[in-house]
């Protein structure tokens, strides 16, 4: 949804000739050219936005940004918008955004951070319900549970850390 938004508002542009989107979809398919490229190959997409005289790229997705695309399309000299890889760790780190909040006093709900079950079980002792857990690092927008009770909570541990949404080292 994100990408076919920002390729409808800029075809709007009468300074816009042409729009493609790696990989798009079919919302984009209506607006741009759907280019399949592999977003984890930073080589590839460098080649094709120089060959094909692409003078503006916009990075919707979390993990290149991650990954760090920006800043090597940067040092490739391709104009880019989209936050470098220290900055895409506010949405790539539900962990790092908590820390930086709390080094930097701001406000935020109350948390722990948790490398093994049984001590975030035991957090869950203390705690008043609902709460929130997430793992950490990217989850393609999955990864938080809403727990309104102490068994949905374990149930929510035990499934993050059994690799539900990828490997799980922490969670939040």
């Amino acid at each position: 949804g994100r990408e076919h938004a920002i390729c409808k508002f800029l075809n709007i542009s009468d300074k816009i000739d042409r729009i493609y989107c790696f990989p798009g979809n079919a919302g984009t398919k209506q607006i741009a050219e759907n280019v399949e490229i592999d977003l984890e190959n930073f080589e590839n997409i460098k080649n094709f936005t120089l060959n094909n005289k692409i003078d503006f790229l916009i990075v919707g997705p979390e993990k290149p940004l991650v990954d760090g695309i920006v800043d090597y399309l940067e040092e490739h000299n391709i104009k880019v918008f989209g936050p470098n890889k220290l900055a895409s760790q506010l949405e790539g780190s539900k962990i790092f955004t908590k820390k930086l909040c709390e080094n930097f006093n701001i406000p935020t709900a109350k948390f722990g951070v948790f490398y093994k079950i049984d001590e975030a079980e035991n957090f869950l002792k203390k705690c008043n319900y609902p709460i929130v857990i997430k793992a950490d690092g990217l989850a393609a927008g999955k990864g938080v549970y809403i727990s309104e009770n102490n068994s949905e909570a374990n149930l929510a541990i035990k499934e993050i850390f059994n690799g539900k949404f990828g490997q799980a080292k922490q969670i939040l």
